[in-house]
């Protein structure tokens, strides 16, 4: 046993050293846990901010100004005062998102009770712009025409009084979500390509005929590849984390840090298994990345880190319970967003540590016939 920790433990550091001369490996590994964070925290944001609009106004009234100048900052632009014939124009052009066109007499209509029509054009390329911008655009004009009714500036009071308290994200700032699942999401794809990378590398150069020759066993030469890659993404999440998350984007992370990274290391055993038994299927890199694509890119999709599992249909939520990515999904939002303790989380690690304990078993039986026929 001594023995088998010693091997596993120097041909470990050997992989560290392999992984360090790899510049193209560290530079993926820097760019995913640096500047991909920032690059999709700081574009990656989905919500409405400086939408261009245009105000076709037939009314010229009171009513009708007081709508245009509701349209503010940082949700619109300020609106641009055009005409009917121009909405298809600027619209094709991309120059224009929304299109309000209030029509003549609409304060007299208005005031008289005839219920006029306000037209609003979206263009919907951007959907989620147009979702969200349509439902703004409606609660302002409600608004502002609601006043003119009460002759006052605040609307009358309604008889609910409706409060919202929106827990652990206050302003519903995009960045916070999209750049810590960024992290999340890397810790999958790299765990695979840098655990793979090492088997096929390995037969591409030639070094795993010498080490089949040494003293060693298939299981010694795999679990020294799944600690030497483990090690190199743990700690790359947790400086991510510590100087590009909180440093350098200001995102809060509620939880613990080292109760989080304690989840990655037993996720890493199944995520690194999945590229050990990639790389023993493969033959050369780029059909590795071939295969990649086709196992890695489903798992991320359907972990709940894009959209949240409820929104599956109940035969793919109920399969994807034996996905150990779902379960760290799970784990890693209640640990970074809502600060959840180990008495919370986990039942998730030990479902992590089980399934991820028999692919390791199937990944580790792959290799070691792969090595087998290797040698012989």
């Amino acid at each position: 046993m001594r023995r088998t920790i010693a091997n596993i433990f120097w041909l470990g550091t050997k992989e560290l050293r392999a992984f360090g001369h790899d510049y193209v490996l560290v530079a993926l590994v820097v760019w995913a846990f640096s500047f991909s964070i920032a690059n999709v925290a700081r574009s990656g944001v989905q919500e409405l901010h400086n939408a261009s609009i245009g105000i076709i106004d037939e009314d010229r009234s009171a009513l009708s100004r007081r709508i245009s100048d509701a349209f503010l900052v940082p949700y619109f632009n300020p609106p641009q005062q055009i005409v009917e014939r121009d909405i298809d124009i600027l619209m094709n052009e991309g120059k224009m998102t929304f299109a309000v066109d209030i029509p003549p007499n609409f304060q007299r209509d208005t005031l008289g009770g005839r219920q006029p029509t306000i037209q609003v054009d979206v263009d919907a390329t951007a959907m989620m712009h147009a979702g969200i911008g349509s439902g703004y655009i409606q609660q302002i004009i409600s608004t502002e025409i609601a006043r003119t009714l009460a002759h006052s500036d605040t609307p009358s009071t309604p008889p609910v009084d409706l409060q919202i308290r929106i827990a652990f994200n206050p302003n519903l700032t995009a960045a916070w979500f999209t750049g810590l699942m960024e992290v999340v999401n890397n810790v999958t794809m790299l765990a695979i390509i840098l655990a793979g990378a090492a088997i096929v590398r390995e037969r591409e150069h030639g070094t795993m005929d010498h080490l089949l020759v040494m003293p060693l066993t298939p299981f010694e030469i795999a679990m020294s590849k799944v600690w030497a890659n483990a090690f190199v993404i743990t700690v790359a999440v947790g400086v991510a984390l510590t100087v590009v998350v909180r440093g350098l984007l200001g995102i809060p992370v509620h939880g613990s840090i080292p109760l989080f990274l304690t989840g990655v290391a037993i996720y890493l055993f199944f995520a690194t298994a999945i590229g050990i038994f990639l790389g023993t299927v493969a033959r050369s890199m780029p059909q590795f990345g071939l295969l990649y694509m086709l196992v890695a890119i489903p798992l991320m999709i359907l972990s709940g880190s894009f959209t949240p599992p409820e929104s599956m249909p109940a035969f793919l939520r109920v399969a994807l319970q034996a996905s150990p990515t779902t379960h760290f999904v799970s784990f890693a939002q209640a640990i970074l967003f809502r600060g959840a303790g180990l008495s919370v989380v986990w039942p998730e690690f030990l479902v992590i540590g089980l399934i991820g304990g028999i692919f390791l078993g199937l990944a580790l039986f792959r290799f070691r016939r792969a090595t087998a026929q290797t040698g012989s």
